[in-house]
């Protein structure tokens, strides 16, 4: 009769990392174990078999309806945090974009509440089953304060919220149809319609973020921020954009890898 094999024999060959998250998450449980190791060999992104990742201070439930939140998006997070800090509000109300697994708005309204700051969180996504993950994923952290809604972009806000949000936050897509095919194979395994986005104005993947900025001013209150993350192609573009539409005191961050990144736009 054949030995079954042990944990570490089905992990061999995988990256250490990796293989340590699968031992942690399925270690007990050979046969789960085993059919991880599988989906892992063919390609499936290690968080989508584990099922939930670490997101700044959450651990977030994610399966292959949401994007896999990335470092860059953490630094959103805390830009977002900085503008809010500096504009003082006592409770400010918080629109989410787009948001996917919840990682941004969720985070956000997690930290706030840690700094003794009671935000109101809206959250939209055209996708049921990225809201779907989203809902969870704040049951599962006990956020209380949002709500969640189906629609692109801002067409399912109620008319009541002009002129009254504090804070925009987005990660949209932005990636170009071209530059998709260069990407790691592995993005194949995420939402296709939460990272490409079609050309406009002469620029690769600049059209959902055209919509998210010239929508903005609308909805922000006096002196509200947009913060969107942008492709490194992008600049430029969405600079001269935000000022077409009114919105002033830009700033555009670098991320970590000193690529431009995120803006900043207020409503005078």
């Amino acid at each position: 009769m054949t030995a079954e094999p042990t944990a570490a024999e089905l992990v061999a060959g995988l990256e250490r990392r990796e293989a340590r998250w699968l031992l942690e998450e399925f270690g007990s449980d050979p046969a789960r174990l085993a059919a991880a190791v599988a989906r892992r060999r063919s390609g499936e992104p290690l968080q989508y078999i584990v099922g939930h990742w670490p997101f700044r201070g959450l651990d977030l439930d994610l399966d292959s309806r949401v994007l896999i939140p990335r470092p860059e998006t953490e630094e959103l997070v805390g830009v977002a945090l900085d503008v809010l800090a500096a504009r003082q509000v006592a409770a400010p109300t918080l629109l989410d974009l787009g948001c996917g697994s919840g990682a941004i708005g969720l985070s956000l309204l997690a930290e706030l509440a840690a700094r003794g700051v009671l935000a109101t969180l809206v959250a939209v996504d055209v996708s049921p089953g990225a809201l779907a993950v989203a809902r969870r994923n704040a049951r599962k952290h006990a956020l209380t304060t949002v709500s969640f809604l189906e629609g692109s972009w801002y067409e399912a806000l109620d008319a009541s919220l002009a002129g009254r949000i504090d804070l925009i936050v987005a990660n949209p897509p932005y990636v170009g149809a071209a530059e998709y095919g260069t990407l790691d194979p592995v993005i194949a395994h995420e939402p296709r319609g939460a990272l490409v986005a079609a050309d406009a104005r002469g620029v690769p993947g600049l059209a959902d973020l055209v919509r998210v900025v010239e929508g903005a001013p609308h909805w922000l209150s006096a002196g509200g921020a947009l913060v969107v993350e942008h492709g490194d192609n992008h600049r430029e573009a969405l600079r001269r954009v935000a000022y077409g539409v009114g919105l002033r005191d830009l700033v555009d961050h670098d991320d970590l890898a000193g690529k431009p990144r995120i803006l900043v736009a207020h409503r005078p």
